[in-house]
């Protein structure tokens, strides 16, 4: 840190305070506060996981499996980077529409089914996610394999 003010003071010429305790001690002040501000949201994401993990005991999940795939990919769109990542998350959602849409129309459509996975395969390839989050698309991108291998007799 005096290095770093002693070379900013030589570059401008200009004279910038001394280096003080103070300011090292607002700044660990500052760390602690932020790690104590990063705990709640951790265990956010832990109640996340935990409530998701319980959706998928038993077999009545299969359902609504579509739906949860969306809520997934909302959950990741929260936390995400922008760009492409976000991008990546988007494009994926409007295949997940359109697969759903011909599905409640009673239409099994496996090209359009082929492109969403392929889709979720990008993100969980590609985004930047926690190792939790992408634990859970590919979670997801297994499922809707096995849904695309076993269709007819998905209940």
């Amino acid at each position: 840190m005096v290095v770093c003010v002693l070379v900013l003071r030589h570059l401008t010429n200009s004279a910038l305070p001394a280096f003080s305790p103070g300011a090292a001690g607002a700044g660990l002040l500052f760390s602690a506060l932020t790690a104590v501000q990063a705990a709640p949201q951790d265990r956010d994401e832990d109640s996340w996981h935990q409530e998701r993990d319980s959706y998928y005991r038993g077999d009545s999940w299969r359902a609504r499996f579509f739906e949860r795939v969306r809520q997934d990919l909302d959950h990741v769109q929260g936390v995400a980077f922008s760009g492409a990542d976000k991008d990546r998350i988007v494009e994926t959602e409007h295949q997940l529409d359109d697969l759903q849409r011909k599905m409640a129309e009673g239409r099994y459509d496996g090209p359009e089914l082929d492109e969403t996975i392929g889709a979720l395969g990008s993100v969980v390839a590609d985004n930047r996610l926690s190792r939790r989050d992408r634990d859970m698309l590919t979670d997801d991108l297994n499922r809707m394999r096995d849904y695309r291998e076993h269709h007819e007799n998905w209940r």
